[in-house]
């Protein structure tokens, strides 16, 4: 296909917040850019009008294998297939300059009918470990984007076109970009933020109310929490609260989550990466518990490296238990410094550049100026490193 380089500029992401955010990150730079922007996603299209605004956006059909064999493989097969059929004939009439996926089942259908058309093609990975969807098509596409130097399961073969740009985040993230941490005097409130991720995490309901119940009464006092539940735990998590007589703020749903982690002495949540990203560019410390049963293992990935490098500390789920939760949260709170420097870690991490990076590459690709061969050396010597111990290992 003939390159297009003023074309439309298409975004395929879908599924959790992981994959979208970045994406909604790179669209609104591009907007500032003046490019058009088309959004190519799963059946969920309905959702997502809020988050791309101006976008044209077009749903095809997708599914994820239900499990690791062949059978699961020939369930989803119709499905994505059918997606690959549809999203060729749109990029035909759409005729963009790039196009970029985010990983997940649901970008597979549009990348790999951009690439079906001769259409410059990128993918971004925003964990530790390349998944799966990314892993496939990593052969051949142009670029591949990442938030880590060297994430796992990348080939040798294809280390030549990665292009190490960091996770973009949102421009509400943006805004709180190193936003002063001030930690708890002896005093004074503590702020509290727990969350697990856009889908909720029915394991913090469980655990950190009643780790929370367990601390000193004079401290338990102190404590402010701001806490994400699944609509159907919500009522108990209040009564749990309410019974210990902590105050708490609970909702389904945070429209302005950036304003809360800035706000938050210390955030426990999953280690997603997005979560990981916007901690990091914030500066926040952390106590991380990653899904446990993720493909690959990515959130562990993730959690390692944020507590490699002082930002945070890592806890298993099968760890995570009341008892063993307040005993680290009476360390950590009674201990103003400790968190104080895992917040300056944290910040040391953050890349708030990565949009600027990724909606560069992006465009060198759809005016045919990416050459494979220099990506890894030049992108480096273009991100201002943020630390030596964690950009060595990839980066928050």
């Amino acid at each position: 296909m003939k390159l297009r380089p003023e074309g439309p500029i298409v975004i395929a992401a879908g599924g959790t917040g992981g994959h979208l955010f970045p994406g909604q990150a790179l669209a609104q730079e591009l907007r500032r850019r003046g490019r058009k922007i088309v959004l190519m996603t799963d059946e969920r299209v309905q959702h997502f009008d809020k988050l791309f605004p101006g976008a044209d956006i077009f749903s095809v059909p997708s599914a994820t294998p239900t499990n690791r064999g062949v059978a699961g493989l020939f369930r989803a097969a119709p499905a994505i297939i059918s997606g690959i059929g549809q999203a060729f004939g749109i990029l035909g009439r759409v005729e963009p300059s790039v196009v970029i996926g985010f990983g997940g089942y649901p970008t597979l259908p549009p990348v790999a009918g951009a690439l079906l058309r001769g259409i410059p093609t990128c993918v971004h990975e925003q964990n530790a470990v390349l998944g799966r969807v990314n892993r496939l098509v990593a052969p051949y596409v142009q670029a591949i984007a990442s938030t880590f130097a060297a994430p796992r399961f990348l080939k040798p073969r294809d280390a030549s076109r990665l292009v190490l740009t960091g996770n973009p985040v949102r421009d509400a993230v943006i805004a709180e970009a190193g936003a002063p941490y001030v930690a708890p005097g002896p005093t004074d409130r503590i702020h509290l933020l727990v969350f697990g991720g856009s889908q909720g995490a029915r394991v913090l309901s469980d655990v950190v109310p009643a780790a929370l119940a367990q601390l000193p009464e004079a401290l338990r006092a102190r404590v402010d929490v701001v806490q994400q539940a699944r609509p159907e735990d919500l009522a108990r998590v209040r009564d749990a609260y309410d019974r210990a007589g902590i105050r708490a703020t609970l909702e389904s749903f945070f429209d302005d989550m950036p304003k809360r982690i800035a706000a938050a002495h210390l955030v426990i949540g999953r280690s997603g990466a997005s979560t990981v990203s916007e901690l990091c560019v914030i500066g926040r410390p952390s106590i991380l518990v990653p899904l446990p049963h993720s493909l690959d293992n990515d959130q562990k990935a993730n959690a390692e490296k944020v507590e490699a490098a002082g930002a945070g500390w890592m806890v298993e789920q099968k760890d995570f238990t009341e008892a063993a939760l307040a005993a680290r949260l009476a360390a950590l709170l009674a201990d103003s410094g400790m968190l104080a420097r895992a917040a300056r870690a944290a910040l040391g991490q953050g890349q708030p550049n990565a949009v600027r990076k990724l909606a560069d590459l992006v465009e060198k690709l759809g005016r045919g100026e990416f050459h494979a061969i220099q990506a890894v050396t030049e992108s480096e010597d273009d991100i201002q490193s943020p630390g030596p111990l964690l950009f060595a290992q990839g980066g928050c």
